[in-house]
């Protein structure tokens, strides 16, 4: 049975009680109505009101009708199909929560920072794949990624440090991509509506299943209470060695004045750099290391690093090995998700953005100074300062949407920001959150 959402809208008793159902704006709704489509994730309180099957949700093309050169389809949760052209390897990704990245650079890093895993990117900016890629700027072992979508077909390389070009690099790594979309509508679609659940899919033969897809990416949970640390980080403990890529000489490192711990809830690798570039002896243990397993290394310093997933998931085992961190009076610095990990241990609760902060362009302000830093940011969720208990200090915000941007209990010697201090890719401008960290220490 497919009917129109105006219908579906009606026997829910009209706009205002449709939106009080869902919890939204009236003007919602009639988004629902303009574009026939109303978001998976009010689909099953929808269906209990109604009594209406799933079928009248899933909307769009049949499998048949494949645009002219079309070899490559995006499909969406809510049955929406996007077209385009595949590049990369053959095959269909895993289901994956669709974002977009604002970065103009730094497409490589972003595929290979395990923050990703479980999402498929879109890139804003057009021209993805112009420097290629090589074996100097991946930020983990593997892509993390699901897929990416981009909206020019990627070219050859124009870079004398390119090794390989991007459609060559995404199949050795088993990844799909797909280009010819219209990524600014994309990004529209993803601005207003909120997180998609999608997959990606690029036949060898030509031929779509749409049902099959359309299931494919229904069946995806979604990140929301996904703990996903535990399929990224490091298997076992071992020691990094290398520091910062420097113009002309490569890798470089100082002689080490202090240990570290870096807890690798999915670390990028420019992290284990940086911490090195500033006097680290750094250890990297796994996300599930317990505060004994840490602390028999005689830290100087606790580092929680970045990760993918949902952070009151991680929770659940990364909480009490922060605690007993935090109650042998060792120094700890967090970002990202490790961010949001040290806000719960300290009594705060998290949330799942609407739209989520991604790019290398994101401004910060921190409160103490009015100083303002433009950040690189990969987050879907965010620490609720409301929650915060007295003695944690909010210290920096977001000016993009106001939301927390870091915290501090100096008297319990931790700090941690939500952004990527160690950008890769981005700018530099809050590197010296790892001086900071060093001083901590004494």
């Amino acid at each position: 049975m497919l009917i129109s959402i105006r219908e579906v809208i009606e026997r829910l008793g009209g706009e205002t009680e449709a939106a009080t159902l869902a919890g939204v704006s009236p003007e919602a709704i009639r988004k629902w109505r303009r574009a026939d489509s109303i978001p998976s994730r009010h689909w099953p309180a929808i269906m209990k009101k109604t009594g209406l099957p799933m079928d009248v949700f899933l909307r769009g093309a049949d499998e048949t009708e494949i645009p002219p050169g079309a070899t490559a389809a995006l499909v969406f949760k809510d049955g929406a199909m996007l077209w385009g052209r595949g590049f990369g390897a053959h095959g269909v990704s895993d289901g994956a929560e669709i974002c977009f990245s604002t970065g103009m650079t730094g497409y490589q890093e972003t595929l290979t920072d395990p923050s990703f895993a479980g999402q498929i990117i879109t890139f804003t900016f057009p021209h993805i794949g112009n420097v290629g890629t090589n074996d100097e700027d991946m930020e983990g072992a593997e892509i993390w990624a699901r897929g990416l979508v981009v909206k020019e077909k990627p070219g050859e390389p124009s870079n004398y440090r390119a090794t390989s070009n991007l459609d060559a690099w995404l199949k050795r790594h088993g990844v799909q991509g797909i280009y010819g979309i219209d990524t600014r509508a994309l990004t529209l679609r993803i601005r207003d509506n909120g997180p998609a659940d999608v997959v990606l899919a690029y036949p060898a033969d030509g031929k779509f299943d749409y049902h099959e897809l359309r299931d494919r990416a229904f069946q995806f949970p979604g990140l929301e209470g996904m703990d996903l640390a535990g399929d990224v980080t490091c298997k076992q403990a071992y020691e990094w060695h290398g520091g910062t890529w420097g113009w002309g000489v490569g890798f470089t490192a100082p002689a080490p004045a202090r240990t570290v711990v870096a807890v690798d809830y999915g670390a990028k690798l420019n992290i284990l750099r940086n911490l090195v570039a500033v006097g680290c002896r750094v250890i990297v243990v796994p996300a599930n290391a317990t505060a004994e397993m840490i602390l028999k290394y005689k830290p100087d310093g606790v580092f929680l690093s970045n990760g993918p997933g949902d952070p009151a998931a991680t929770a659940y085992y990364a909480v009490p090995a922060i605690l007993g961190v935090i109650a042998a009076g060792v120094p700890i610095f967090g970002i990202c998700l490790g961010h949001q990990l040290l806000a719960t241990a300290l009594g705060g609760k998290t949330y799942k953005l609407e739209r989520g902060h991604r790019g290398a362009n994101q401004p910060v302000q921190e409160v103490s100074t009015g100083r303002v830093e433009i950040t690189s940011q990969n987050h879907g969720f965010a620490v609720d300062e409301d929650s915060l208990p007295e003695g944690v200090e909010v210290t920096h915000v977001s000016l993009f949407d106001g939301s927390n941007e870091g915290i501090a209990c100096w008297r319990k010697k931790v700090f941690s920001v939500q952004y990527h201090p160690e950008a890769s890719p981005g700018p530099s401008d809050s590197r010296h959150l790892f001086t900071r960290f060093v001083g901590m220490m004494g």
